[in-house]
């Protein structure tokens, strides 16, 4: 039977104070106060072990539950969080399982749960996407078919700027490279990858954004990086511009990085390296990857076939292109007049095809430049500098008393 309407913890008292004065019966007390007698002396018994702060509600909570996860597997997941505090769920139960196949650990929600409650997972603030654009790159379709390469933000360390450089093959995830250079210049841009092609051999490709050393504004984007890559006989490949996305496996390993060896950095570069190298090593051997089936990277990857050449091939054009090589100032000569391509091409074989008459598409390896239209050239009486079209439709100038080249 309940109790009269009021407040239960002021009827339980009032009925207690009642009781202790022997005065009336218990059953005429719960007849009065509308309760069973059972209820009367299950609150009579509570009061005599506990005063009055035992006439409170208690929990209705089961003590122990049949499905409940065991304390040690409880413990397990809690000290492996620990060890990787940025891993999910999913990650943790692989290494779990790895290290354990014949215990039964419980579901990804549940070790989510467990985390939650243990204080480990930090709320993520929601925030506004755009639509993901329509528009997809090429798949990649084997190991070094395709590399990622990218410049990390650059952060302080101790007193310097550290630019974290990073190579890795975009098939596999296999992080090839990740080196803290002062400035992001071409020269030690050129000796980490070198050393990746000493190491793993050559890709066919290499996917970059639009920034220095990787590409400049010359015509067909081309920088000293990317005509060295080309000479090797890989072609450079760019997103669009503001479209990081189109290189989105890359930005992603990115965060990982910048989460785990950059929050805090380091005192000093030669210790910033180090925790690179670490990173490298269990983002390669030991972190399981949800995209591979939550293999490793290394166990996906295979150095490539193509070895680092001792000296750089020349490049091959078809037998019907002529073939110009440029000055150290980067201009070639063609039919009595100069034309301007650019710096980066200092003394690089260019090949020349006409597409119609008197006009001459240039070519850089697998890259157009630009064309060169002789009759316009003629048309404006320029016997001495040509205008290069570019395939933009701008020019290049290299001097504002020179004519400019077109792509």
């Amino acid at each position: 039977m309940p109790w009269n309407k009021s407040e239960p913890m002021n009827e339980r008292v009032k009925f207690i104070a009642e009781w202790l004065q022997r005065e009336e019966s218990v059953t005429w007390l719960c007849a009065r106060a509308g309760i069973s007698r059972k209820t009367a002396y299950k609150w009579i018994d509570r009061y005599e072990q506990g005063g009055v702060a035992a006439l409170a509600e208690r929990s209705r909570a089961p003590l122990s539950h049949p499905h409940a996860v065991p304390a040690d597997i409880v413990e397990a997941i809690v000290s492996i969080r620990r060890q990787h505090p940025r891993w999910g769920p999913r990650k943790l139960l692989v290494v779990l399982r790895r290290h354990a196949p014949e215990r039964r650990w419980p579901v990804a929600s549940t070790v989510g749960d467990i985390l939650r409650r243990a204080g480990m997972v930090r709320p993520r603030r929601r925030r506004r996407v755009s639509v993901p654009y329509g528009e997809r790159l090429a798949d990649y379709s084997g190991a070094n078919a395709i590399w990622c390469a990218d410049f990390k933000g650059h952060f302080a360390v101790g007193g310097a700027r550290c630019h974290p450089l990073t190579i890795m093959d975009g098939f596999s995830r296999y992080l090839l490279r990740c080196d803290g250079l002062a400035r992001p210049l071409t020269v030690p841009a050129q000796k980490v990858f070198e050393s990746a092609f000493r190491e793993f051999g050559l890709p066919t490709t290499i996917r970059t954004d639009n920034g220095a050393p990787f590409s400049t504004l010359a015509p067909g984007g081309l920088s000293r990086l990317a005509v060295w890559w080309i000479r090797l006989g890989i072609r450079p490949e760019r997103i669009l511009p503001g479209r990081p996305d189109q290189n989105g496996r890359h930005e992603r390993m990115h965060s990982t990085l910048k989460a785990e060896t950059a929050r805090p950095p380091r005192s000093s570069l030669r210790a910033q390296q180090r925790a690179f190298d670490a990173f490298r090593l269990e983002y390669n051997h030991e972190r399981p990857h949800e995209a591979l089936d939550n293999e490793t990277p290394a166990a996906r990857y295979q150095p490539s076939s193509r070895s680092y050449p001792r000296q750089l091939p020349p490049l091959d054009y078809p037998a019907h292109f002529r073939i110009e090589r440029t000055y150290p100032n980067g201009v070639i000569s063609f039919r009595e007049t100069q034309w301007y391509l650019s710096n980066c091409l200092a003394g690089e074989l260019v090949g020349l095809e006409e597409v119609d008459d008197e006009r001459w598409a240039v070519h850089f390896g697998p890259i157009i430049l630009g064309v060169l239209d002789l009759r316009n050239a003629k048309a404006r009486g320029m016997r001495s500098f040509g205008v290069l079209v570019r395939c933009d439709g701008g020019t290049t100038k290299r001097r504002r008393r020179r004519r400019r080249l077109r792509t």
